[in-house]
């Protein structure tokens, strides 16, 4: 019988690489443009938050305690705009701003 890695630990080896990181986060964006879901892209900011990050160091950048921080980052979290570049800063990626292919509507 062949095993099988679980997804998480395979996930968060992978979200190591910055490079990966990165894909990964703009996937998310561009899926939180098409659907709305802010809740997938904040898992995403989870996800590479708890693969790349001294979470203790990140919440200190973010000027919140290693606790909030989690719950900030949690499920039922409500993180604020700015939070969450302060975030994306910490872990060392940005906000980007792209044209649409259609153009202003």
């Amino acid at each position: 019988m062949k095993k099988y890695r679980n997804y998480e630990e395979s996930l968060k080896e992978r979200l190591v690489d910055s490079a990966y990181a990165k894909e990964y986060l703009a996937v998310a964006l561009e899926e939180y443009e098409e659907d709305g879901n802010i809740e997938a892209f904040l898992l995403a900011v989870r996800d590479v938050a708890n693969a790349q990050g001294n979470p203790s160091k990140l919440a200190a950048h973010v000027q919140l305690d290693h606790q909030s921080l989690h719950e900030e980052l949690s499920e039922n979290g409500t993180l604020p705009f700015n939070t969450i570049g302060a975030i994306l800063h910490g872990l060392g990626f940005k906000f980007s701003i792209e044209s649409l292919e259609k153009g202003p509507q």
